[in-house]
């Protein structure tokens, strides 16, 4: 820290708040710890009475606040995401296209890691729309070591922290499953329950079909629908362990590769995940048309980016697979299918 002229500050960081009183109007912080003086300045702090300052003296081999934070954002910004400008040392970053956020977490903790630097993001994975703020950066002390940022640089290298991965305007086929509807006993209100959730993320059903529970049935409706050349095919019904639930048997025997059948969430512990020629088949169990949150609308967004499904990705869905039944549902704002919350080890301390 040193004092100099008022006059010959532009462009020095100033050590502490500088208060503007006006009798009876203002009293304000009219300039904040490491703002860091323009031109424009000067006649406002002389009228304040600051005919001399107190400010930095960095040196070479330290960085600003507000320098730091534009090279975080070389590190963290990524597709689909906007910066705000530089405020406090602090850059934000916002959505600018709806999508599926996504976040490098090996990374972030590795930055973290480091000290005197702060990433923070939303949870990977899951959908945002424009405006939304997604991840957020900045140094906790007013200046801090350039190397420390080259080391950050260093880990980011290749790749930015963030980005949000547009959805694709995927064809659907749907297969609905059940004698019941089949026969016209019952009238078919999982289809409209399932249009509804993957149209809000630019899916397009192209093809429907109800039929009986016989595996031959179900199966060659799967293949129809694929020499029809659709994105994605859900089947409804038809999942559970009662003998004349077949839909998980008929997957298979389309040719389909199993992700799983059978997934740590509640509701949704009957789910089926598959892959028929690299697309993706779906096998929803019954509390999809009833229940307002499943592992469906956790999975949905990732299979509309083209994120492929791993087994891995659904045994972490464990730990925070349990929706609450809130009464009043926020979801994607809250813990249902976030995946770990520590990190393994960390109850042992």
């Amino acid at each position: 820290m040193k004092t100099i002229p008022t006059t010959e500050a532009v462009g020095a960081i100033l050590c502490h708040d500088l208060t503007r009183i006006v009798k009876d109007q203002v009293k304000e912080a009219k300039f904040r710890k490491g703002h860091v003086v323009r031109a424009e300045d000067i006649p406002v702090l002389l009228s304040m009475g600051k005919k001399n300052l107190f400010v930095w003296d960095l040196g070479e081999d330290m960085v600003h606040e507000n320098e730091a934070a534009e090279i975080l954002k070389e590190i963290c910004l990524g597709p689909g995401l906007t910066p705000t400008p530089v405020k406090e040392g602090r850059i934000s970053l916002m959505a600018e296209i709806p999508g599926l956020f996504v976040a490098d977490e090996a990374k972030v903790r590795q930055i973290n890691g480091l000290g005197e630097i702060s990433v923070a993001s939303r949870h990977s994975g899951f959908e945002v729309v424009p405006g939304q703020m997604s991840a957020a950066f900045k140094i906790i002390p007013l200046a801090t070591r350039r190397d420390k940022l080259e080391k950050a640089q260093a880990i980011g290298a290749g790749r930015p922290l963030f980005e949000v991965k547009p959805y694709y305007p995927l064809t659907v086929g749907i297969v609905a499953t059940g004698h019941e509807i089949y026969t016209g006993l019952i009238k078919d209100t999982f289809t409209p329950v399932v249009k509804q959730k993957v149209e809000k993320f630019g899916l397009t059903v192209v093809f429907e079909t109800i039929v009986d529970d016989q595996l031959a049935e179900i199966s060659g409706a799967i293949n129809r629908l694929r020499a029809k050349n659709v994105d994605l095919i859900i089947c409804t019904g038809g999942m559970s362990v009662d003998p004349d639930d077949l839909t998980p048997g008929a997957i298979k025997a389309a040719g389909a590769e199993l992700v799983c059948y059978g997934t740590p969430v509640f509701p949704g512990a009957m789910f089926l995940v598959a892959y028929l020629d690299n697309k993706p088949v779906l096998g929803l169990p019954g509390c999809v048309m009833f229940e307002r949150r499943t592992i469906f609308d956790v999975l949905l967004p990732r299979i509309a980016a083209k994120v492929r499904i791993t087994p891995q990705e659904i045994q972490d869905l464990g730990l925070g697979g349990l929706c609450l039944n809130c009464l009043e549902c926020v979801f994607p704002n809250c813990g249902f299918g976030k995946g770990p919350t520590y990190w393994p080890g960390s109850l042992d301390n």
